[in-house]
């Protein structure tokens, strides 16, 4: 089941994520992006960013600007309201989540906990 996308995507990280799927020569018309949020880091959880092409009985298909997106429900509802940002600058180069709900993160901005 696709639905509308829980969280919004900068055009900094689509344009990242569509040269990584170049590169990484990603079909993306049989290739998902899988967004999770797992067990992890000094603040209790983190992001997984990968490609997948297989999505499970449980996951939810979402779609933002065209980039198909594959999440668990426990992800979805935990990345509802984020959004996804690549940066190369002095605050650390690679995705950043903005997520409203986290309520505390980390030093280094790699985990969060809501």
């Amino acid at each position: 089941m696709t639905q509308t996308a829980p969280f919004a995507i900068t055009e900094r990280a689509r344009q990242r994520l569509a040269a990584v799927a170049v590169s990484e020569h990603i079909d993306l018309e049989t290739t998902f992006l899988r967004v999770a949020v797992v067990p992890g880091g000094c603040s209790g959880l983190t992001y997984d960013l990968g490609w997948d092409t297989v999505a499970g009985p449980v996951d939810e298909t979402v779609e933002v600007d065209g980039l198909r997106l594959v999440l668990d429900p426990r992800s979805l509802v935990t990345v509802e309201g984020t959004t996804l940002d690549f940066t190369d600058g002095l605050e650390g180069k690679g995705f950043h989540f903005d997520n409203p709900q986290a309520v505390r993160t980390c030093a280094c901005g790699e985990s969060f906990s809501l």
